[in-house]
């Protein structure tokens, strides 16, 4: 044999041990490797307090005719009775801003830049109860609170995902969940307050620019509400009960048309198809509030 054949076929063999052994050790350690962290949740008043939609008409859409039924989930509201609504047409859509460039601190941005809820039209039967609202946003902290009596309900606004931009599980895992009946109000007070608005939804930061917006008379309380059918885990639900926005008139800057394709992200309506909407003008804000001093947990 030749010579120099045992000390190649020596190195070879070397070669192909250490190769192997780097391959198992890669095996190893992504096996033990720990998952991804998962986002934590923010805290019921953090989530709450920096939570401010700008709501923009829509061109119309009518929904397959379903019929929900809904509870209270809010502690001021929990006594109210159970209501039973159907889906009429799709007249608005709302979605996360900024108020002032004031912009909510990281791990509560990553949940509210893809809150994005589409209004429904509804009808029930009125509440008539009184209640004292005040502001739970840092910005509007100078702004007095109201005293208003609830009517009937007039919107059911329902978490979407728009152009197929979905959130991380994590994330999907919270605004699935958050469900808000509008309620028609009197009296209808004027807050009259110049604001910045600043889109935070990625699809939208670079289709509309930051505006500004006069803020007119106070229109409708949105509160939290349960659909029959949707599990709402314990840790979320701790959180979902607590979103009370309150919309304002608003008169803003003038839009070009936005196209979106809007997809139901509540497991109750999930099979519903995809719409197709088309932005033409900001019409509200909703702005967190508190009911007769209730505060969202920290």
């Amino acid at each position: 044999m030749d010579r120099t054949v045992a000390p190649q076929r020596r190195a070879k063999n070397l070669v192909r041990r250490l190769f192997s052994a780097g391959i198992a050790m890669f095996v190893v350690a992504f096996l033990v490797a720990p998952p991804a962290q998962a986002l934590a949740l923010p805290t019921p008043n953090a989530f709450v307090t920096n939570l401010d939609l700008e709501c923009f008409k829509t061109t119309p859409y009518q929904p397959p005719a379903i019929t929900l039924k809904l509870r209270h989930l809010n502690p001021v509201l929990a006594n109210q009775p159970n209501l039973q609504v159907t889906l009429g047409q799709r007249e608005q859509l709302c979605v996360p801003v900024a108020k002032n460039s004031v912009i909510p601190p990281p791990g509560v941005l990553d949940f509210i830049r893809f809150v994005d809820l589409s209004c429904y039209r509804v009808t029930g039967p009125s509440l008539n109860l009184s209640l004292a609202l005040r502001h739970l946003n840092p910005v509007l902290q100078n702004v007095p609170g109201i005293g208003v009596v609830l009517n009937v309900p007039e919107h059911l606004c329902v978490p979407v995902s728009k152009n197929g931009v979905v959130p991380s599980s994590d994330v999907l895992r919270l605004i699935s969940h958050i469900d808000l009946l509008c309620y028609a109000h009197t009296p209808n007070p004027a807050m009259n307050v110049g604001l910045t608005l600043t889109q935070l939804n990625p699809v939208l930061t670079n289709q509309i620019p930051t505006s500004d917006a006069r803020v007119a008379a106070a229109r409708q309380l949105c509160v939290p509400v349960q659909k029959s059918g949707d599990a709402i885990p314990a840790d979320v639900m701790n959180i979902v009960r607590w979103v009370d926005l309150e919309k304002f008139d608003i008169t803003a800057s003038t839009i070009t048309p936005v196209p979106l394709t809007l997809k139901h992200l509540n497991p109750v309506l999930a099979n519903l198809p995809a719409e197709d909407a088309r932005l033409t003008a900001a019409m509200q804000l909703a702005v967190p509030v508190s009911k007769n001093g209730m505060i969202p947990p920290n």
